[in-house]
């Protein structure tokens, strides 16, 4: 099934339970996911780059929960890692970008497949 790709740590089921064969909630759903979560991404890669462990563990922090409602427990995990070593101040700043980088490549394709899924639940409305 597309919806479902264990290879991208992104899993649907949730979002369908909850949408309850409501196709306009997973359209709008997967759309706020679409707009929000590059614009967090890009903020803590800013805030990484530039040393700004509180902003970067703030974002990555808002980050976490969308995640999750998009089943993406392995992503969620890292993310809230990299959120956990920001506010203690980076100790190992490699680690951190390391962990974050992972993140935000597997999220990256994610998005890729989620424009893909948005579009095919339009085209049912």
């Amino acid at each position: 099934m597309a919806d479902i790709s264990p290879d991208q740590d992104l899993d649907l089921s949730f979002l369908y339970e909850i949408a309850d064969g409501s196709t306009e909630f997973i359209v709008e759903s997967i759309d706020m996911f679409l707009q929000q979560t590059p614009q967090l991404l890009d903020a803590i890669d800013t805030a990484l780059a530039n040393g700004n462990w509180q902003e970067a563990s703030q974002a990555a922090h808002k980050l976490k929960p969308n995640l999750g409602f998009f089943g993406m427990p392995i992503s969620q995990a890292t993310i809230q890692e990299v959120e956990i070593e920001c506010k203690a101040g980076a100790q190992d700043t490699a680690g951190v970008f390391e962990k974050f980088n992972r993140v935000k490549t597997m999220v990256n394709a994610n998005l890729i497949t989620l424009k893909k899924i948005k579009e095919e639940k339009e085209a049912e409305l």
